[in-house]
């Protein structure tokens, strides 16, 4: 499997302390069948990394791998607030490009107030970078706003979602959100978005056969969502068809996730 969102690279950012933790996570990935981890630290107005830092951090961490024998590469790549974005020059925004293709990881917002989202984001597309829009379900902005991520992907860009959120780490009502978007079709990619070997491990499998014994018909989008997908973005190739339709619960949805039902 291909992990697109990790958190990977030794005191560049809240990931790993040292290269001894980082090692540590990349194990626990290796454990779970994840081969390929891109490095997505941080980049914003809070932590500002450099595109630099990363390549070195990622030579570094694959020596070490490579040391201790790990069967896993690390890809560069960072995870760029939006708004923070727009201020880097394309060059920069280029060089934090998962795996050095053509997609850019924006983090979707966590603050309750988002103005000028859609804008900010279509201006980013607007100067070349395609956009992979990282844990949506998690975006207030997007919660209130079900539709604005129907049109984001119907203009071409892809939603990926956080394991963790399905198993509801982050919340029920962001777990909610993840499993409507998967009805939806509205989900291209899952990521662990890890942190720590421990606190905050990689996963993609386990999460997602769980919650397909409440969305049948999601374990046959798994290899989809978790390699198929993010192989083409790390190549820069056209993103494969869904094998099959987006998985359905018996119940229809209310209150918030209703919106996006009478938005379409």
């Amino acid at each position: 499997m291909i992990d697109l969102h990790c958190h990977v690279l030794p005191g560049v950012d809240d990931g790993p302390a040292d290269m001894g933790e980082s090692v540590a996570l990349v194990r626990v990935a290796a454990g779970v069948g994840i081969d390929t981890l891109v490095a997505t630290p941080h980049v914003s107005f809070d932590i500002r990394t450099r595109p630099t830092d990363v390549a070195r951090w990622v030579a570094a961490v694959n020596q070490r791998l490579a040391e201790e024998e790990i069967a896993v590469e690390v890809r560069s790549g960072g995870e760029v607030a939006i708004a923070y974005g727009l201020r880097l020059a394309d060059e920069e925004l280029t060089a934090l490009h998962l795996g050095g293709g053509p997609w850019l990881l924006a983090e979707s917002p966590l603050e309750r107030a988002a103005p000028g989202l859609d804008r900010a984001l279509r201006t980013l597309a607007g100067r070349g970078h395609r956009l992979v829009l990282a844990h949506p379900e998690r975006s207030p902005a997007m919660r209130r706003d079900p539709a604005l991520l129907r049109s984001l992907v119907d203009e071409g860009m892809l939603s990926s979602i956080t394991a963790s959120s399905l198993t509801g780490r982050f919340g029920v009502e962001v777990r909610e959100f993840a499993l409507h978007l998967l009805e939806e079709g509205l989900v291209h990619n899952v990521t662990s978005d890890a942190h720590h070997a421990v606190r905050r491990p990689p996963g993609l499998r386990d999460a997602l056969l769980a919650t397909a014994e409440e969305l049948p018909g999601l374990d046959a989008q798994i290899d989809w969502l978790t390699n198929d997908v993010p192989a083409a973005v790390l190549a820069g190739t056209p993103i494969p068809a869904r094998p099959v339709d987006p998985p359905r619960r018996w119940k229809p949805r209310r209150g918030l996730l209703g919106r996006l039902d009478r938005s379409r």
